[in-house]
């Protein structure tokens, strides 16, 4: 049974193009959900951190869960005369078991007289190896796990039997969140997201999935990623560059160098904040960093030197102040 790669002619590629658009539209805003581990999934797991940070070796581990045993295999639909049998499995790597759970399929053939040529769906599966009965002629094949996928043209002859094996190549990504050396970061006041890690010729990055929270898995294929953690909401932002390899787990630990800083203006030294104050913070170079109202607004700020800009009753008071990694801190602007 021929069975090859979506990527020669023109006609196909633009077939293809059209199929992920579908594809894009019909996978989750987010497949950052922690996986069940089965028999195909790795156990060696690496540990990438951002420049500047040394990369260790983290303890083997199945992606971080116990194995549960697969769902029973369905029974197989009867073959209807002038149609044929299309048995669909896939497997992380070449030589990797096959994947026996957190799989969709997705089986398109072409609208005739389109032009370009647009697929039309005709069936879905979430079994990990279905078979399904097709009548014969060309179709487009997708397979999801995750941000993973792969996409290829099938060609099935009436009463003949197919089996068309999928290698996706692909791994897991686990980003863990660390302020200074170590001390862990609450989950909530962080976010990540990931990008292609090829930049255009503008140096912007396709975005590959985002707004994640450290310690979910998110599947993709295997190749190199670019990450933008925010610690906060104002200007604690790393990035870093990490590879997925295909049938393995990959730890990047992202290391903040930030504090909270909770601004407060003040008649005397240690008095009470005064209300209805209109917060700006500033970089010695001028730069706008936050804006915030109120008696006691608090961000998380990266490490480095401020000016903050205190509005009340039409009057301005300033103060500029240092922050140092880790360490929480109190500006308090006194009104003189």
């Amino acid at each position: 049974m021929p069975a090859f790669d979506c990527r020669c002619p023109t006609a196909l590629r633009s077939l293809v193009a059209g199929l992920t658009v579908l594809v894009l539209l019909a996978m989750p805003v987010a497949e950052a959900q922690q996986p069940v581990p089965a028999p195909w999934q790795s156990d060696q797991r690496r540990r990438i951190e951002p420049p500047g940070a040394q990369s260790t070796q983290s303890p083997p581990n199945a992606w971080g869960a116990a194995t549960t045993p697969a769902p029973p295999r369905p029974a197989e639909p009867a073959v209807q005369a002038g149609r044929a049998k299309l048995t669909l499995m896939a497997h992380l790597t070449q030589d990797g078991e096959p994947i026996d759970q957190g799989l969709v399929w997705r089986v398109y053939t072409e609208t005739p007289g389109a032009e370009p040529p647009q697929p039309r769906l005709v069936s879905t599966s979430k079994e990990p190896a279905p078979v399904m009965a097709l009548a014969p002629g060309s179709y487009l094949v997708n397979v999801t796990f995750g941000r993973a996928h792969l996409t290829r043209r099938i060609a099935l002859t009436e009463s003949k039997d197919a089996e068309e094996r999928f290698i996706l190549n692909a791994g897991g990504l686990r980003v863990t969140a660390v302020l200074g050396a170590s001390e862990k970061v609450p989950d909530l006041a962080i976010s990540y997201d990931v990008y292609q890690g090829d930049a255009d010729q503008l140096g912007g990055r396709a975005k590959v999935v985002g707004g994640l929270r450290p310690g979910l898995i998110v599947r993709l294929n295997a190749g190199l990623y670019h990450l933008v953690s925010t610690l906060g909401d104002a200007n604690a932002v790393v990035s870093a560059d990490v590879t997925v390899e295909a049938g393995k787990l990959t730890d990047a630990v992202i290391s903040h160098h930030a504090a909270r800083v909770t601004l407060k203006l003040v008649t005397r030294a240690g008095g009470e904040a005064q209300a209805d104050t209109q917060w700006a913070v500033h970089s010695l170079q001028g730069d706008l960093v936050r804006e915030s109202q109120g008696a006691l607004p608090t961000h998380i700020l990266a490490a480095g030197q401020y000016v903050a800009s205190a509005r009340h009753a039409g009057r301005l008071f300033q103060r500029q102040f240092t922050v140092v990694s880790g360490e929480p801190t109190q500006v308090e602007v006194v009104m003189q």
